[in-house]
């Protein structure tokens, strides 16, 4: 499966045109709410970081199982959920989270393996990426995550390049 990753990452980058119409949608959003599960928790994390380095736009990465303490009360029609929803794992408890931001009115980004037709119906936005094993999906999920950060940033007028207060140095001891 790792052989194929290189194809399917070819596969996750064809999404880049939707991915620019969220960022146009977003660019204005004060917040923004990252999850995920297992494997996918620490790309949550990332996706977040991201978003803040290069646009300055507040977000928060979280454990999708432990959106009840504390980040579910900041959920409303003017904040975007950024939710890692594969279809490994714990896929069916990630589903619940969807459902619970959308009664909550939260603006509903889903990233999924192909063919999610289930988030699909819940979600505002639905970014698909290919079928692999569990262990390997935060390969393929990176991917929207990091262009979503990057093509807001364009459309905010940020340099990408060149994130302000942001030390890329490293220390020798």
């Amino acid at each position: 499966e790792l052989e194929r990753i290189p194809e399917k990452v070819k596969e996750a980058l064809k999404s880049d045109e939707l991915i620019q119409e969220i960022a146009a949608k977003y660019k204005d959003a004060p917040n923004c709410l990252y999850l995920g599960r297992g494997y996918n928790f620490p790309v949550a994390l990332e996706g977040a970081l991201k978003l803040k380095e290069i646009s300055y736009i507040h977000a928060e990465g979280y454990p999708a199982a432990e959106m009840k303490h504390g980040p579910i009360a900041l959920i409303d029609e003017q904040m975007p959920v950024v939710v890692i929803a594969t279809k490994k794992g714990h896929y069916e408890k990630v589903v619940s989270n969807i459902q619970e931001i959308k009664s909550r009115k939260g603006k509903i980004i889903g990233i999924v393996t192909k063919g999610d037709e289930e988030v699909r119906d819940l979600a505002d936005y639905v970014i698909e990426v290919p079928e692999t094993i569990e262990s390997l999906t935060p390969l393929l999920t990176t991917i929207p995550l990091q262009l979503l950060s990057y093509h807001i940033a364009v459309l905010l007028g940020k340099n990408v390049d060149q994130p302000r207060n942001l030390a890329k140095s490293v220390t020798v001891e």
